[in-house]
């Protein structure tokens, strides 16, 4: 295994935590940084792997939370809301996902121009989306009704396309819909156990006879590196778009996503 390949798997990790919670896109990060280091592995079982550890980071944060809701269940009707609007939020990606696994794995995943062009739009409208004097009428998550998770499950359905962001998706639509920045951000969390957790059964699945064992090393390296970036994400996230808003990460998209390009031109 040489050291090049342990960096590179080094800094993939890293980049799929501090990446995965927050809306840049960590997809396009990891497509473009693998595609730039000329780190490869067939059908990006790499990629799929390491996600893993960026999914036990937000579990093992938000463990109290959700053990305490699940012991609520019986005796709670805001609990079992609750629960029915992750549950209804999710339900439209893992139909269109499970659909169209194919066409986004074997084309809109190997299109690094599409990649950056995509980061730079989302990024223009995140920022716009930040700037509109919006009212919210939801600052709790547990009060989001399900007809409003609904809404916010189609949102995250633009994500299919590489570069849009899981969690852009879903806040950009929170927001719209009329929640606050912070529990805009909180329910995207929640949102992503379940569909992180779907999207990694079925890439494993698709992807069931290109695994091989034989860089077992590499993969340890990005799952360690993504679960502590994600920790520290996750753990870090809700006060700073509190304080922030969104802005700072819609400019990083714009820099990032004009910065592909030029590398796209210059190198191929």
């Amino acid at each position: 295994m040489a050291d090049q390949s342990i960096i590179s798997a080094l800094v993939l990790g890293l980049i799929e935590g501090l990446t995965e919670f927050i809306p840049v896109s960590s997809t396009a990060h990891v497509l473009l940084a693998g595609h730039f280091l000329g780190f490869r592995s067939p059908g990006n079982t790499f990629a799929v792997l390491i996600q893993l550890g960026a999914i036990l980071a937000i579990l093992l944060v938000y463990f109290q939370k959700l053990l305490s809701i699940a012991l609520a269940l019986p005796t709670s009707a805001t609990a079992r809301r609750f629960v029915v609007s992750v549950l209804v939020a999710f339900l439209p990606a893992a139909l269109i996902g499970a659909a169209a696994h194919g066409f986004i794995k074997s084309v809109l995943f190997e299109t690094p121009m599409l990649i950056c062009i995509v980061l730079i739009v989302g990024g223009i409208i995140l920022y716009a989306i930040d700037r509109l004097p919006l009212k919210p009428r939801y600052t709790d998550v547990f009060d989001y009704p399900p007809s409003l998770a609904l809404k916010i499950g189609l949102f995250q359905c633009l994500a299919m396309i590489p570069g849009t962001s899981r969690s852009g998706a879903t806040i950009a639509g929170a927001l719209l819909m009329g929640t606050d920045k912070r529990s805009a951000a909180e329910f995207s969390f929640f949102l992503a156990m379940p569909t992180m957790l779907g999207a990694f059964t079925l890439d494993l699945y698709k992807n069931r006879d290109a695994l091989s064992f034989d860089d077992i090393g590499l993969i340890a390296v990005g799952f360690l590196a993504a679960f502590v970036a994600g920790i520290f994400v996750v753990r870090s996230l809700l006060d700073f778009v509190s304080h922030r808003g969104f802005t700072p990460f819609a400019i990083w998209r714009i820099v990032v996503g004009t910065a592909g390009l030029v590398g796209l031109w210059l190198v191929g």
